[in-house]
């Protein structure tokens, strides 16, 4: 019996070579899948208890415990605690995440990124559109059992800091870490990502102008944006449309 021939100018030894790098990139799209089908069941799985108006007992519970006992307007902790979660929510506020979004257009568009440039303006606005249909679709009031500790004028569900800041700083940090060799550099990239995402969201709850399931829903559905949108920029960069990482 005879061994099957192979393709012309390919050895089987470098076919063999060739396993092991499809079988990472095959578990790179299986953990991407993952990620994208956990953060639409999560955000499912509250929109469906927040329309059914079974999490009112939760929301409240926490909130109140944020606060003084007979104070509903005087949060827990010193007065330094407040004034950093007042800094640190506006890092998810549209004034900041614009100039963020047009530092990194700038960078990337100065080393001659054009279409991963577009693709993270796409990635931001769709995102920002996506936020506002929620809100308009679930209707759903700002919390009134504590007092708001910064001004807000839109609807509650899902949390748009949370959403967007998931958007934004997950997209950027995962687009960054593809473009350093050392695995210490890509954990920082995500791992600062992740840790300034879940900072916002938190800041929204303390501060009383969201729901806790707001902002859990506005990182499950940030995040699961960000994976939609980092899966299409692979399958662009595989077809050659969206320049390769360094």
């Amino acid at each position: 019996m005879t061994d099957r021939p192979t393709a012309p100018g390919a050895s089987p030894s470098s076919r063999f070579r060739r396993l092991p790098i499809l079988g990472r990139i095959e578990a790179k799209l299986l953990l991407w899948l993952l990620g994208l089908s956990g953060a639409l069941l999560g955000f499912l799985s509250i929109a469906g208890e927040v329309r059914e108006g079974d999490t009112h007992a939760f929301d409240d519970a926490i909130l109140r415990a944020l606060r003084q006992p007979g104070d509903m307007h005087d949060p827990i902790g010193p007065f330094w605690l407040e004034a950093s979660l007042r800094d640190i929510t506006a890092l998810g506020g549209y004034t900041v995440l614009s100039m963020i979004l047009a530092a990194a257009v700038a960078y990337l568009l100065l080393n001659g990124k054009r279409a991963s440039a577009f693709l993270v303006v796409g990635a931001v606005v769709g995102g920002t559109a996506l936020s506002n249909v929620l809100k308009v679709f679930f209707d759903r009031q700002r919390p009134d059992v504590v007092g708001h500790l910064v001004d807000v004028h839109s609807l509650s569900f899902p949390s748009g800091h949370a959403m967007l800041s998931a958007v934004t700083y997950l997209t950027l940090g995962a687009l960054l870490a593809r473009t350093e060799t050392r695995l210490v550099m890509r954990v920082y990239f995500i791992s600062l990502a992740v840790v300034l995402t879940l900072l916002i969201g938190a800041s929204r709850v303390y501060l009383g102008v969201h729901y806790p399931t707001d902002v859990l829903a506005g990182w499950c559905a940030g995040a699961a944006w960000a994976f939609i949108c980092l899966l299409v920029a692979r399958w662009l960069q595989h077809r050659g449309t969206v320049e390769p990482s360094n």
